[in-house]
């Protein structure tokens, strides 16, 4: 049986009640853990097939975190939040689960906290794995390498984003869910896919208070910092899943990006045929395969990881 979904307060911010599941009631001290992020206006949900993945489950401790703006992620006293928030929180929400060594992975969106997590605590981060992801800002470069124009891709939720006037009849609506779903899962989304992520997309972002807050997401997107100057700083290992048929962010972008990690322990980039944006839901097999031997070679300083 799945774990829920449960929050804990942490203290930054002010405090934000953080949403996450893990893999088990209680995590095992002899399995590494992996943190995983979702990607943009999904929740900790779209890692259901890692925690129904009894090889995944067998091997590691699985901790899915909702980034801010995102799930059950609440703030207490902000509205305004970044990526790097996203990052610290999460190191405080590891506290509190008493597990100080983690492999960190997540996808599009969750590659960019990933990442930051790993500057930031470079003594706790064992390893980075972005899926379908990006070093770059919203950048006119990156668009060149064949990248989306996220600033465009989000601009209706970006020019309601400062309009104050309460919107209690705001839903995020059939088109935001057929966008997302074209952008994430492409030929591979099914009607059951659909249907789920419009039924959360609904209680996650109505009213008022779901205006705010996926709106503050977009924001968090389009006017995000890139990494590429501090890539060079991290020295743990990196493992990079891109597909082909990413149609956000492209291999091309990747491949730049990965020449970046001049001090990493190793870098390896492995590129999907046929991989959408949603990379796990058409290249699962693949994703465990190599995240697991990657997590087997570099899980280096002892079995107890909590």
């Amino acid at each position: 049986m799945t774990e829920p979904i449960k929050t804990l307060l942490v203290p930054h911010l002010g405090g934000i009640s953080v949403g996450h599941r893990l893999s088990a009631p209680f995590l095992d001290p002899a399995k590494p853990t992996l943190i995983l992020f979702n990607p943009f206006t999904t929740t900790a949900d779209y890692y259901l097939p890692q925690f129904h993945d009894k090889v995944l489950t067998d091997a590691l401790n699985l901790v899915a975190v909702e980034p801010l703006g995102h799930g059950k992620t609440q703030l207490k006293k902000t509205e305004s939040f970044t990526y790097w928030d996203s990052a610290i929180m999460s190191l405080q929400l590891l506290d509190i689960l008493g597990i100080n060594k983690v492999f960190a992975s997540g996808t599009s969106q969750g590659g960019w906290i990933a990442t930051r997590m790993a500057l930031l605590a470079p003594d706790r981060v064992r390893g980075v794995i972005p899926v379908g992801s990006s070093m770059d800002f919203e950048s006119a470069k990156s668009r060149e390498l064949g990248c989306w124009d996220g600033p465009e891709a989000c601009s209706s939720l970006l020019n309601i984003a400062g309009n104050l006037v309460p919107a209690h009849d705001f839903e995020s609506g059939d088109a935001y869910c057929d966008f997302l779903m074209k952008i994430g899962y492409g030929a591979a989304v099914t009607p059951e896919i659909r249907d789920f992520w419009a039924e959360s997309l609904k209680i996650n972002y109505s009213g008022d208070e779901g205006k705010r807050r996926i709106c503050m997401a977009a924001v968090c997107l389009a006017g995000r910092d890139g990494l590429r100057e501090r890539v060079p700083y991290i020295r743990c290992p990196v493992l990079w899943f891109q597909g082909i048929d990413d149609v956000v962010f492209s291999v091309r972008q990747a491949e730049e990006d990965m020449k970046l990690f001049t001090n990493s322990a190793a870098a390896k980039l492995v590129t999907c045929k046929g991989g959408v944006h949603f990379l796990g839901s058409t290249h699962g097999e693949t994703i465990q395969r190599e995240l697991l031997e990657f997590i087997s070679t570099w899980n280096k300083e002892g079995k107890s990881v909590l």
